[in-house]
This record gives structure tokens, sequence and C-alpha cells, in this order.
């Protein structure tokens, strides 16, 4: 379900109500069937420049619709809400189905697996818009994959900015994984001795 903001975001800062754009890794994000290799990363900005597009939009090859948005974050986080703001003549998403922590999703995946939640699209060209997530299934997040299957009719569909509201928590995801990685011992780190032609494997 969409919701309108309940206050004018002229007199209010929304950049600071839980926006996670500065918890997106940004290198790392990408974008299936994009006219423009790399165009995704530009659609993710501040809240106040959702409707600055001069570096770029991200748009889908000509006559294919259907696009599909990696996002993964810097820090496991909660997503409240999520807004979308599309191009005009018809080329504006339609339709989002996100997936949870799932990496490596092609359109084939996508359209068979059950997604974590979808939204029914409006036309969000000045950005005014977001789509509440039902919480309790948008904690923990590492990643979120983003299916946008159809558009308004036009030829290409065209996102403009895509943007987060939620909570990040304090433990980076490199940290979590240097973590793991040091609770099990990497046997390339401890040469055996029958390696080098001793008969005894030692590991310090």
């Amino acid at each position: 379900m969409a919701c309108l903001h309940d206050h004018s975001c002229d007199e209010h800062d929304c950049s600071t109500d839980w926006s996670l754009y500065k918890h997106i890794d940004l290198s790392k994000v990408s974008a299936l069937n994009e006219a423009v290799p790399g165009s995704v990363k530009t659609v993710f900005r501040a809240w106040e420049q959702r409707l600055n597009s001069s570096e770029g939009i991200l748009e889908s090859n000509e006559g294919d619709p259907e696009l599909i948005v990696f996002i993964p974050f810097t820090s496991d986080v909660k997503i409240k809400s999520i807004s979308v703001v599309g191009g005009a003549d018809g080329t504006s998403p339609a339709k989002i189905r996100a997936f949870v922590n799932r990496e490596g999703i092609d359109f084939s995946d996508a359209q068979s697996m059950q997604p974590v939640q979808e939204w029914e699209l409006v036309e969000n060209l000045q950005g005014v818009l977001e789509y509440q997530t039902r919480y309790s299934r948008f904690q923990s997040v590492g990643n979120i994959t983003l299916h946008f299957p159809d558009n308004f009719g036009g030829d290409t569909t065209q996102i403009h900015y895509i943007g987060f509201k939620g909570e990040a928590t304090q433990l980076k995801r490199d940290v979590v994984a240097t973590i793991v990685y040091e609770l099990m011992p990497n046997p390339s780190d401890h040469k055996a001795r029958s390696e080098t032609g001793g008969g005894l494997s030692q590991v310090e």
C-alpha cells in the first residue's frame, strides 16, 4: 500500500528520517537488463536529491520493460519503506517484487520464486509516495533484490530514484564476515608437513 507523507517535504528534512542511503554498498549494486551498464548506481542518492537525475537514470532495454536491481548494504538493516521515482509517458514501473537476502536472482528465478512482498505502484514523478513494508519480514536485511516486471505501457522502463527508510545495525557486514572467517581456520594458512615431504600435520 502506498502512503502519502503527512507533512510538507519543503518544511521537513526527510533525509534525516531513517534514510538508508549511506548504508548502501554502492560499488556492488547491479542490475539486469539495464540499457547502459552501470547506470543503476545513479538512482541511489540522498532524499533531497531524488528529483535530480542529472547524473543519469536506470532504463531497460528497448522493447523489454523488465528490470532486476540488486542492492547490498554495508550493515544489516531493517527496512520500513521503499520509494521509487519513475519516468513519464508510461515508463514508470507498475509493480515491485522484493526478495531479501537472496543473491544471484535472475529473471527466471524472479518469476518462479515467491517474493517477500510485492506492491502495485502508481506513477510517482514528484517523489511524494512511499510504500510501506511488512516490517517483520524486513529485519536483518543484508541485501535486497527488487524485480520490476512491467510498466505503464512504455517501450522501456525508467527509474530515476530508489530510496529506503529504516534502521541500520551497528555491526558492519564485512566485520561479520571476518569474524566467521577467523572462527573457521583456513587450511591454506597452516601448511601440512606432508605437503613438504614430512609425515606429520600440525595446526598451530
